[in-house]
């Protein structure tokens, strides 16, 4: 059972991984798309990426920290 429940969390963490890069892909890819549309490069490529990090990152850091009873 414990084996089952550590292969349950490596996954969910590896899904964190992909949805980072897949966020901070679109991220970039948006940013260079409106920094050409607004004509303000690079601001947006630049201030996308660094938000979708800061909105991870606090995501991960809330998930991993909570209280062991609140397995839920």
């Amino acid at each position: 059972m414990k084996e089952a429940k550590n292969y349950n969390s490596w996954l969910k963490y590896s899904s964190y991984a992909l949805q980072l890069f897949l966020m901070i892909g679109g991220a970039i890819y948006g940013g260079i798309k409106l920094d050409e549309k607004l004509k303000c490069s690079p601001l947006l490529t630049i201030t996308l990426p660094l938000l979708v990090l800061g909105v991870t990152f606090y995501k991960l850091i809330k998930e991993t920290t909570k209280r062991k009873g609140n397995d839920g």
